[in-house]
């Protein structure tokens, strides 16, 4: 096989007979490079893209929720000390905290705001959430027992224009019941701190209390909604939660993160699916370019294969000639568009706020996206996916035409030469 990728790399490298100007492939032979490296390029930064929102989604999600979590089925858990021993003698689980979760509406002068108040013991909760790195102003710390301070999200704390040190009124949907009417029960916070997780879901509509607050606000007397738990290995949760969920009571259950936000990581992952497919299709087109090279190439190199014929190359030869060029164009293409998708994919986290910064906007606002930058994840797996399948479309492309050249009847090709 050695005579066959001889010819066939030099005929990726030279002129055509009828060519007036030198050059080192036809025009059409270029654009099928360039099609296939702009379709690979394309591909390795979009699976980058997706594994990074993958990612990032991922951690801000978890830095606020928890890796899993033991609730009861009425909502009040007493003896939740007991539940979190079980849970903590399990080799899986690294830390467990209560908390208490539930709705209320923050007031500030006119501006009303709805939000999940969730209570916490701030040492514990440090152990299953990272809300100290999400802090911008104060500290969990800041809450203290019968202090009643609240930590707000940044934009619940910007829509209601409080800051720190700031007095909010919490009206909590459980009425006070009098022989007059049923009224609304108030609470005044200070405002102890502001957290900002980078996702706008628990921004602006999350404020933290302390647990006893929590407590007293909502009558719960020792009772909690639940206790969070974080694991060595989240991607462990399931099983984790299933083996837990056999040796705790059976008026509780445990459900984990993938669960609770399972619709996120199913569209995430679906959208990935569904990219890789449109874009294989640009790069299916690119490859299927090299068919018309490869058949002007056939015509060109008729008398040359003709003498390749009676001097005793076989067809199977001839044919390997044309895929040879074909796949080494093909290959010159991916090299160069792996190059530069790498090397995009890379650095896509500088490139894409130079360009909103250059024209003046913004990708990815914070009120309608999740996660307002564009994060990135290169992952060779992927990378190797798609030189698999450009190149597999790429040697495709080239056996018809191949084909052709291999039929060619030698006598016929000579007649006027």
């Amino acid at each position: 096989m050695k005579f066959p990728l001889l010819v066939g790399l030099r005929y990726v490298r030279a002129k055509r007979r009828n060519s007036s100007g030198g050059g080192f492939v036809s025009f059409i032979s270029f654009a099928s490079m360039a099609g296939i490296g702009l379709g690979v390029m394309a591909l390795i930064v979009v699976l980058s893209v997706m594994n990074g929102f993958q990612e990032e989604l991922r951690n801000r999600i978890l830095g606020v929720a928890s890796h899993a979590q033991i609730v009861s089925f009425d909502g009040d858990l007493q003896r939740w000390e007991d539940d979190a021993a079980i849970a903590l003698r399990q080799p899986d689980v690294l830390a467990a905290a209560p908390f208490v979760q539930q709705q209320a509406m923050f007031s500030m002068d006119q501006a009303v705001r709805g939000s999940v108040v969730r209570g916490i013991e701030p040492a514990l909760e440090s152990q299953v959430a990272d809300f100290a790195k999400f802090m911008k102003n104060g500290a969990l710390d800041d809450l203290k027992p019968g202090g009643f301070g609240v930590i707000l999200g940044k934009e619940l704390a910007g829509a209601l224009g409080v800051q720190v040190g700031d007095k909010v009124t919490l009206i909590a949907p459980q009425g006070l019941v009098t022989p007059a009417a049923v009224l609304p029960r108030l609470k005044q916070f200070r405002v102890v701190g502001i957290f900002e997780a980078g996702m706008y879901e628990y921004d602006s509509g999350l404020a933290l209390i302390h647990l006893k607050d929590a407590q007293t606000l909502y009558q719960m007397g020792e009772g909690v909604s639940g206790v969070r738990l974080r694991l060595d290995d989240l991607f462990r949760a399931p099983r984790v939660a299933s083996a837990l969920a056999a040796r705790l009571p059976n008026d509780v259950y445990v459900t984990d993160w993938t669960q609770s936000h399972a619709n996120f990581f199913r569209a995430v992952q679906m959208e990935k699916t569904v990219m890789f497919i449109i874009l294989s299709l640009i790069v299916a087109v690119a490859a299927f370019n090299i068919v018309s090279a490869l058949v002007m190439a056939v015509q060109d190199k008729k008398a040359d294969i003709a003498i390749l014929r009676t001097l005793g190359a076989s067809p199977l030869e001839v044919m390997t000639i044309f895929v040879v060029q074909g796949a080494t164009m093909g290959l010159i293409g991916l090299g160069a568009g792996t190059f530069f998708g790498v090397l995009l994919a890379r650095n896509i986290s500088t490139v894409v706020p130079w360009i909103e910064k250059t024209l003046g906007v913004q990708f990815l606002a914070k009120d309608v996206y999740y996660i307002s930058d564009l994060p990135s994840r290169l992952l060779w797996s992927d990378v190797w996916g798609v030189l698999a399948v450009a190149f597999v479309l790429t040697v495709i492309a080239t056996l018809y035409p191949s084909w052709r050249a291999s039929r060619i009847n030698p006598a016929e090709a000579l007649r006027y030469e």
